[in-house]
Formats: structure tokens, sequence, C-alpha cells
């Protein structure tokens, strides 16, 4: 019995479009982690503690996700290049809705 998997196309900290194949349920930092090679991502280890796992959501998206809760807006208000898309990938739990996700990995 495989789950259900949805497309995300992240763009990494070196500006390169990679598609990856995610499971419904997780959240996006774990699948970020499993997949994309790289230091100091979600250090805390997904219970909204630390920035690290900041990323921009496209537009287009942003109304598909979860609203943000007290926790991840003042972690947000202590991260480094926050947009108005910013998001804290932890928080973001992946549902069917979301197949074909578009984001960005925030600078470091």
């Amino acid at each position: 019995f495989m789950s259900d998997t949805i497309a995300l196309y992240v763009i990494d900290r070196k500006g390169e479009k990679q598609t990856i194949n995610a499971e419904v349920g997780k959240t996006l930092k774990d699948v970020i982690i499993r997949e994309i090679e790289m230091d100091h991502f979600g250090d805390c280890g997904g219970c909204c503690a630390c920035a690290t796992c900041h990323v921009y959501i496209k537009d287009e998206w942003l109304d598909k996700i979860s609203a943000k809760d007290d926790d991840e807006e003042s972690m947000l208000d202590q991260a480094f290049d926050v947009k108005h898309t910013s998001r804290l990938s932890c928080q973001i739990s992946l549902s069917e809705d979301l197949d074909g996700i578009e984001l960005e990995l925030a600078p470091e």
C-alpha cells in the first residue's frame, strides 16, 4: 500500500529548481530535509523554535495552506529576509490540495 504523493517544485538555495515527490501527511520541512542536501535547515526538529526552515511560498498557493499561528508569526519576526510569502515549512502539512505547490528556500 503506497500512500498518496504530490509534486513539490522547490527552488533550492543555489537557485536550482527541483521536483520532489512528497508524501501527503508529511510536513514540508520533513520532505525538504529528506530530498535536498544542505546544512542548517529545520535545526529545531520542527517544533517552531527556530526559523531555519523558512521558505517563500508562491503567491497563488498562500490561500491553500493553513494560516500562520502566533508561534510561527513570532519566529518569522526574528527571521531574516522575511517577505509576505514567508512561512516556516515545519508548520505546513502536505495535503492533496497542495499538489504542484511552488516554493523557494529562504537564504541561510
